[in-house]
């Protein structure tokens, strides 16, 4: 009886796990067939991967990334779901099906490709959303208005796509939203005054695009804004004191652009914020009393590249939670009062406040700091520990330590502030005594100077014989180095300078200041271009009108030099594919004014994206033939900076936006301002290298692995400039962020000498390219990835990319190479195994490693597999069986006698 009892029991408890399953899934389950042909829709039009989203399946229960409530799709994630091969080939911004989910909340596409223009719909249908998240989609075109049409709205996510033009006042409609992140873009225009009545915005990016104007004060009424970054922009004007009002604020990025005028003194009111960078901007003044004092939250602080001045009250070393604080490259003056010996800040924290006019002595340890920087200074006086691990003092006036500044400057400094200078500690002496000498006496010092002098006697003889035994060497060198002999060339900060710059012949026309001010309706904005690296651009009409592009060197905000050198190199280079300087007016005392030919599309950056109607926004890009047009351009503008200038000059300035467009789209290098002579050139002669005197450069950005004034440099910058051209994805250039080197890390891996097909995993969507067109995109992403290599000695020259661009197809067809050929060229590298022969290192490197003598590794970038990575390249045999050997980039024949690339 008992038994039929608890049978009983089970059968009755099975029944009721069975109806509540039911129910759940009644509730759970999609209702309607409408809704549930969208979702097919979708699935098909994204090339989504049965395994995600199954056919035969309920997508509420079984689909990933789809939650329903109440048999309705409410949320949708395509974030880190995969495509089928088909839909890797086509990818396209195609989400129109969801026009019929009515009620859909949120849709996340973060990090899935959906290359073209945002539909128009997307604001007037989807009225119920409050997230849409379309970070790094590759999406195209302008900001659609009617997103203000969303007025559930909390989250809008933008970020790291290619959109450009103006952003829409209407999102200024958004009461609701909550993070607003453009950032990473192309957009232009101002900041909408409309974004001061975004009452509930807690999180505003704007950074990364080429916004101008000023700050609208409105953003200041935004009382719960806890981030506003529009960092990397052209925005100039002064910094709205209404800031001083965001009680809430937690971080705040003003840098890198044009801001102007002094630190508002209301900053000192922000309590909550922890992290204010207002770097490379041109603020001016005093900063905010009790600054220091009143904002006790503060992790991060960077003023630098400014031009702030006065006083270091000091009161930042009590700052209990300081981790980084940077007011280098100021105007800071004063002596500089020390930590107590219990700062915890000091301990904690790293400082930088260098290249400043700071003076004194310094009386407190350096080895109490975690890291601090004082060089460029004036500093007097003896170091208590000094730390070589924890401390950087160069370019001071201290006493025993290496690398100071010369007696003069330190005299001169202290003598025009009226200040008394303890002379290094000696008396008499002309120059300050080295680092490791004690106290020696006048007799030894002679005996020093005498030796010094017999020895530099016979290094005279000894160098005006090598002069006589080397002439023909020289020569010789000279001859392969290249023909343009440009003479004296600036080396990184320190140009040499005519000494006449106004009269130089080769610099085209004198213009008087009231025919460009006229030209350029007295400078207005509306007809400036950009702020450039040397001076702001506009646009100009001559008389006759001949446009022209002016370029207007304020000497308060620029160096003297800037204009000078760039006169100076005009008069000694030229060449077919530099811009063309027209003449220039130098008569004004505090402005110099430098003319040039106006390029009728602009450079790179404005050009590759055209509007083709103005009625839907629609752009188009540039084709390829085009694209290959221009890179084959600017390689030979390049080039002959590298080899056919005596010495070779580095451009250090190689961007999308420094290679300008004519009307033809044949390419005019920009930005020549920033040219400089090669530093340790290998091809210089023996007499120069000899007596050539190293200057200490500027480091170069980490993913390059060398130096600004290296011809590597360049490689490194044009290989990113080619991959904008295959990717379509502008802006990687001239950034060096964290997000290029992780999309970098993502991109390269689809690049792959075995596999063709691979490259489609990135190319621009928008282009149009048959099985030939193909084959050249992927010469030309095999030469971008070659010049990206982490060694800079492993990077090709410019004069085999050069060639390469010239015979793309020669790059990866066989059938091109002569065996004959081959055999002729073994004495020397052939100009293909300037791009294969780090390649056929890390392979082997791979091979050794994992067994497989026939997979790809490229060193310096995580192999394919991390989470984001949509690339197997070297992951897998690949069905093509290329060789890596020169057959793969075959040498014509007249490279074949070309040495090693250097």
């Amino acid at each position: 009886m008992d038994a039929q009892r608890s049978v009983l029991q089970i059968l009755l408890l099975a029944v009721i796990l069975f109806l509540i399953q039911c129910v759940v899934a009644q509730k759970v389950s999609i209702s309607s067939p409408i809704e549930r042909r969208a979702l097919l829709d979708l699935r098909s039009s994204l090339g989504l991967r049965a395994k995600n989203w199954p056919i035969k399946a309920d997508p509420c229960t079984s689909w990933l990334g789809v939650q329903c409530q109440n048999g309705a799709v409410r949320s949708i994630s395509v974030s880190g779901l995969r495509r089928t091969r088909l839909g890797r080939l086509k990818p396209r911004f195609n989400v129109d099906s969801l026009v019929n989910l009515t009620r859909l909340v949120s849709f996340n596409a973060s990090g899935f490709l959906l290359p073209g223009s945002m539909p128009d719909w997307f604001g007037n249908q989807l009225v119920n959303l409050e997230v849409l998240d379309l970070r790094s989609c590759n999406v195209s075109g302008s900001i659609r208005g009617s997103l203000g049409n969303l007025s559930r709205l909390t989250s809008l996510y933008l970020c790291n796509n290619n959109l450009a033009g103006s952003i829409p006042a209407t999102l200024g409609h958004l009461k609701n939203l909550k993070i607003l992140d453009l950032s990473v873009n192309s957009l232009t225009g101002s900041i909408p005054p409309s974004f001061g009545f975004l009452g509930n915005i807690e999180r505003l990016e704007l950074a990364s695009n080429y916004l101008s104007g000023s700050i609208p004060p409105g953003l200041g009424s935004l009382q719960g804004l806890q981030v506003l970054n529009v960092s990397d922009n052209n925005l100039s004007g002064s910094i709205p004191v209404q800031f001083g009002d965001l009680s809430r604020l937690v971080e705040l990025d003003l840098s890198k652009n044009s801001l102007f005028r002094s630190l508002p003194e209301e900053f000192k009111m922000l309590k909550s914020l922890q992290k204010m960078v207002i770097g490379n901007n041109k603020l001016e003044g005093h900063l905010p009393v009790d600054l220091f004092s009143n904002l006790v939250e503060l992790q991060v602080v960077d003023f630098s590249r400014n031009k702030l001045d006065g006083a270091l009250n000091g009161t930042f070393w009590s700052m209990p939670n300081l981790r980084f604080l940077d007011v280098s490259s100021n105007n800071f003056t004063g002596p500089l009062p020390g930590p107590h010996s219990n700062s915890s800040a000091a301990t904690a924290a790293e400082f930088n406040l260098s290249n400043n006019f700071l003076y004194g002595t310094l009386n407190f340890s350096l080895g109490m700091f975690k890291f601090i920087d004082l060089s460029g200074n004036y500093f007097q006086g003896k170091v208590i520990n000094d730390s070589e691990k924890n401390a950087t003092i160069d370019k001071n006036c201290l006493q025993a330590v290496l690398k100071q500044r010369s007696l003069e400057d330190c005299r001169l400094f202290y003598t025009d502030r009226g200040l008394s200078f303890d002379n290094f500690g000696l008396q008499d002496t002309i120059q300050p005594p080295p680092a490791d000498s004690s106290s020696a006496s006048r007799k030894q010092w002679i005996f020093v100077l005498a030796g010094v002098g017999g020895g530099l006697g016979f290094i005279v003889i000894l160098v005006l014989v090598l002069v006589l035994l080397l002439r023909r060497c020289d020569k010789g060198i000279r001859n392969q180095t290249g023909s343009a002999d440009v003479g004296p060339v600036p080396e990184g900060d320190s140009p040499q300078l005519p000494k006449n710059p106004t009269i130089l012949a080769g610099s085209g026309d004198p213009f008087t200041y009231e025919q460009l001010l006229h030209a350029t309706g007295n400078f207005s904005e509306t007809n400036l271009i950009k702020h450039g690296h040397s001076g702001d651009l506009f646009h100009g009409i001559l008389e006759g009108g001949i446009h022209v592009v002016i370029k207007k060197v304020n000497l308060s905000s620029f160096k003297k030099e800037s204009y000078v050198m760039e006169l100076d190199l005009f008069r000694k280079l030229t060449h077919s594919r530099f811009v063309p300087l027209l003449g220039h007016c130098l008569e004004h005392e505090t402005e110099k004014l430098l003319v040039y030919k106006y390029m009728p599309n602009g450079d790179l950056a404005n050009s590759f994206y055209r509007a083709t109607n103005m009625e839907d926004d629609s752009l188009q890009s540039l084709d390829w033939i085009t694209r290959l047009k221009v890179a084959t351009g600017a390689v030979e503008g390049l080039c002959y900076l590298h080899h056919e200038c005596n010495p070779p000059l580095v451009h250090r300035d190689v961007q999308a936006s420094s290679i300008l467009l004519d009307d033809k789209f044949e390419v005019r290098l920009g930005s020549l301002s920033e040219i400089s002579r090669q530093e340790g050139d290998t091809h210089q002669n023996v007499l120069t290298r000899l007596l050539w005197n190293h200057q200490t450069s500027e480091p170069g950005p980490s993913d390059s692995g060398s130096s600004p004034t290296n011809c590597a440099y360049d490689v490194y910058c044009f290989g990113k400039v080619l991959l904008e051209l295959i990717t379509g994805k502008l802006g990687i250039g001239k950034a060096e962020d964290a997000s290029t080197k992780e999309w970098l890390e993502q991109t390269l891996p689809c690049i792959s000498i075995y596999e063709k097909e691979l490259v489609t995993e990135i190319m621009d969507p928008s282009l149009i390219v048959d099985e030939d067109l193909l084959e050249e995109v992927w010469a030309m992403a095999i030469v971008a990835k070659s010049c990206l290599n982490p060694k800079p000695s492993k990077r090709p020259s410019m004069k085999h990319i050069l060639k390469a661009l010239e015979n793309p197809l020669k790059v990866v067809r066989e059938e091109s190479f002569s065996p004959a050929r081959l055999r002729t060229s073994s004495s020397s590298r052939s100009w293909s195994s300037a791009f294969f022969g780090s390649w056929r290192q890390s392979s082997s490197e791979s091979a050794t490693n994992s067994g497989h003598p026939n997979r790809e590794g490229f060193s310096g970038f995580r192999q394919p597999g991390r989470v984001g990575s949509h690339c197997s390249a070297g992951m897998e045999h690949s069905s093509s069986h290329k060789r890596l050997s020169n057959e793969i980039f075959p040498e014509p024949v007249e490279m074949k006698d070309i040495g090693e690339i250097r």
